[in-house]
């Protein structure tokens, strides 16, 4: 009996030496039951019945719907990474009429230059390319009657788009250059008959380069009362400011012509929607950072669309390289699940 219960003290000791050792007060494996706080304890439950576990799973949940997370930017990174912000509000959704076309030159603003008398053209000062002020010598003529030499100079301010002048060569009745102005230019628009009654001088279009990216607005000017028997189409005519001379006569585009207006209460830029987790959102600013707001779409015209829900006039929202936060967004998802 002595033996028996050495044997049992022995072992009741050991196990409560491994159980302070573990930082554990259990006793389940030396034959004592656990109380109900002891097993709530070893399993991390909450007094109350709440779980560690189904909190940090509930947590797990919100950070997949994405509700909580941020990406946090200086403003120089924003500046650095091209991020437009502006303010949500109400906007204008436009009906368009989407039309196909190329820039040519504005043929009101494109002069041929000739020389006063014939003769041979001693020098040549402007190249294809140059560009000229109104005045400006283009060569030196030496006339064949006066044996006197006389300039030819440029009607207006442009560039020269071509010379048909080389020394040595005779001047006639041939224009020598051909000088254009190009700070404005043309959008020859094709209208098929069935849109015809729709398109109007004096409306706005939008213009846009596929290659360039390039977007610009302006008013149809002109449209041509008879059809191309080539692609029984119409011309639509557009004029364009191009002082930067970024729209170079050749080049073809996409335009949109406005047809009418509807004043929304609340829309977003197409530019600033993203997609997460199948849903669509945008990227708020707020005082921790940029936050994913999944919001409802209405009505869109293409390049701005209608908010139902999700968003609050007045909040501010990245648009313009609204990609590089749910690139970073995505960065410190793959970080956190490492």
């Amino acid at each position: 009996m002595n033996q028996f219960i050495n044997k049992n003290s022995i072992s009741l000791s050991f196990c409560f030496l491994i159980a302070v050792a573990s930082g554990s007060l259990l006793l389940a494996g030396c034959g004592d039951k656990p109380t109900p706080q002891a097993a709530a304890d070893a399993h991390g439950d909450e007094p109350g019945g709440h779980k560690e576990g189904e909190e940090n799973s509930e947590s797990e949940k919100h950070e997949e719907e994405g509700e909580g997370k941020h990406v946090e930017l200086t403003p120089e990174q924003v500046e650095k990474a091209g991020i437009v912000v502006v303010t949500a509000g109400p906007a204008n959704l436009s009906e368009h009429l989407p039309l196909y076309g190329a820039i040519a030159p504005n043929a009101e603003r494109v002069l041929e230059v000739t020389g006063r008398f014939p003769g041979i053209i001693r020098s040549v000062k402007k190249r294809v390319g140059d560009a000229v002020r109104k005045g400006e010598t283009l060569a030196i003529v030496e006339s064949n009657e006066s044996l006197q030499t006389y300039a030819v100079v440029a009607p207006l301010d442009g560039v020269v788009t071509q010379r048909n002048a080389n020394e040595g060569a005779q001047s006639g009745d041939g224009p020598l250059f051909t000088v254009a102005d190009l700070s404005t230019v043309w959008v020859e628009l094709s209208v098929f008959p069935r849109d015809l009654a729709k398109v109007k001088t004096g409306q706005t279009v939008r213009v846009r380069s596929a290659d360039t990216g390039l977007i610009a607005d302006g008013k149809v000017v002109y449209v041509a009362p008879f059809g191309s028997a080539n692609n029984q189409t119409l011309t639509a005519r557009v004029q364009l400011a191009n002082r930067d001379q970024k729209w170079p006569p050749g080049l073809y585009v996409t335009a949109n012509i406005v047809l009418a207006t509807t004043t929304v209460p609340l829309a977003v830029q197409n530019d600033a929607l993203q997609t997460l987790e199948d849903k669509v959102v945008v990227f708020v600013r707020g005082d921790e950072g940029f936050e994913p707001r999944a919001i409802t779409l209405g009505r869109s015209d293409g390049e701005i669309s209608e908010v139902v829900a999700g968003l609050t006039a007045g909040e501010s929202y990245a648009t313009k390289n609204s990609f590089i936060l749910k690139a970073e967004l995505g960065k410190g998802d793959a970080e956190h699940g490492h």
